[in-house]
């Protein structure tokens, strides 16, 4: 569990307790009763979507691993600064883990945020102009390049590494809150081994292959 999904399940649940109180106090007012349902159940789903579960990282030196979990909607050939290569995009509805996890082992080089706006997250548009972290990795085999992309419910991107720290494959790096979108973009030396429609978990599935 995320530490701060408890500060945002406390209050719906603090409601829920005071809505079962007066139910009491009034006599079970049916009202009372219906909003103690209401606001439990939003409190579990609040608790339930900051879930961080653990996860088996692969050891394979060439393994690329994905960021989040979610699907793959977009695997598409793509330059960055000159340079060929390749970007996949994962959707990441609200029921999905929203702990994002570095995909290579490397340094963060540089963590550029830029505001935009908040198309849903399934349309294409969103990579290049919804609110969005930019996050460079160098490793020894190239630098790579991921996206933390908000989309119509996800208005906070939170990055918990700062510039010059090393990560390992699979760590913990930030979460996007309530639906969202992954970018990851990759050199021509990566060999893509998912297609749109995967079904990917952060830090354990492949994205792809070092050559």
């Amino acid at each position: 569990m995320v530490a701060e999904g408890y500060k945002f399940a406390a209050a719906p649940l603090a409601v829920a307790l005071v809505a079962v109180a007066c139910a009491r106090i009034f006599g079970g007012a049916l009202w009372f009763d219906i909003a103690a349902v209401v606001f439990l159940l939003l409190g579990l789903f609040v608790l339930y979507f900051f879930r961080d579960p653990e996860r088996r990282i692969p050891t394979e030196p060439d393994a690329v691993v994905s960021p989040a979990d979610g699907r793959v909607v977009v695997v598409a050939p793509e330059d960055l600064e000159g340079r060929a290569g390749r970007r996949i995009s994962i959707f990441l509805s609200v029921f999905d883990v929203h702990v994002n996890r570095a995909p290579v082992s490397g340094t963060i080089a540089s963590v550029e945020y830029r505001r935009g706006r908040f198309h849903g997250a399934l349309f294409e548009r969103a990579s290049a102009e919804n609110e969005q972290n930019i996050i460079r990795l160098s490793t020894p085999r190239g630098d790579i390049v991921f996206k933390q992309i908000a989309g119509l419910l996800a208005r906070r991107i939170v990055f918990w590494k700062e510039c010059g720290a090393d990560v390992g494959i699979g760590d913990r790096v930030g979460m996007i809150r309530f639906g969202s979108r992954v970018d990851v973009w990759l050199p021509g030396s990566a060999e893509v081994v998912v297609q749109p429609g995967d079904r990917v978990q952060g830090g354990s599935s492949l994205l792809a292959r070092w050559r």
